[in-house]
């Protein structure tokens, strides 16, 4: 009796401190998710009328799983504290729903950075093409400050849009581009296999305590 209360006893503590690291990672997770969505290259063509929609789908489904993270995270401490079988089920449930979102995302990531990466060089041509018959149209300098770049094969056409700072060294948008998206996609697909690994051990763990707390009850 007093090793299965012991036991008891461990296991939920193992798994309010799972929890509460849970909880902390699904708001890194959000985070992360906003200040890709929201800063940097991604807010630069936003703020142009541009939207890479297979980039931004990766992203909402992470925001998607930190914000369900967080919600699970405070349910999950919930049910250590009462010892509901009830309320470590449905943990259990959530986790195994969080599991295959990062899992998609981060599948999708790896996979689709091809078609993501096609899609923000096509905006970029229609940029450059746009702007060799309209010399007032803004987008392509939008490109260049955001990527660092200049132009394609030869940026004599769009010399006028490229930054200060790429003055004697060039770089090709086509090429760049393909390099920053991959870089970021990739990033997105290690969050998100890193916390699809995560919550394996959470499912453990509140599977483990449902045991205990069942045989507690039958000893008694």
């Amino acid at each position: 009796m007093g090793r299965v209360l012991g036991g008891l006893r461990c296991i939920k503590y193992m798994l309010l401190a799972f929890n509460l690291l849970f909880w902390l990672a699904g708001s890194t997770v959000i985070a992360f998710g906003l200040w890709l969505r929201f800063g940097g290259i991604v807010k630069d063509l936003s703020s142009e009328g541009k939207t890479p929609e297979y980039f931004y789908m990766g992203l909402y489904v992470l925001v998607g799983a930190g914000a369900l993270m967080m919600t699970v995270g405070f349910f999950g401490c919930c049910g250590a504290v009462r010892e509901s079988q009830c309320l470590l089920g449905s943990f259990f449930t959530c986790l195994l729903v969080i599991f295959a979102a990062e899992v998609t995302t981060g599948v999708f990531a790896f996979i689709g950075k091809g078609m993501a990466i096609r899609e923000v060089q096509t905006m970029y041509e229609d940029a450059y093409n746009g702007y060799l018959k309209d010399k007032m149209n803004k987008t392509l300098i939008t490109f260049h400050s955001s990527f660092l770049c200049c132009g394609k094969e030869s940026p004599d056409q769009v010399q006028s849009t490229c930054p200060k700072e790429l003055l004697g060294h060039k770089k090709n948008c086509i090429d760049e581009i393909e390099n920053v998206i991959s870089a970021k996609l990739q990033l997105i697909g290690i969050v998100g296999i890193g916390i699809a690994g995560v919550t394996i051990f959470g499912m453990i763990f509140s599977m483990v305590l449902c045991c205990v707390i069942r045989n507690s009850r039958d000893v008694i």
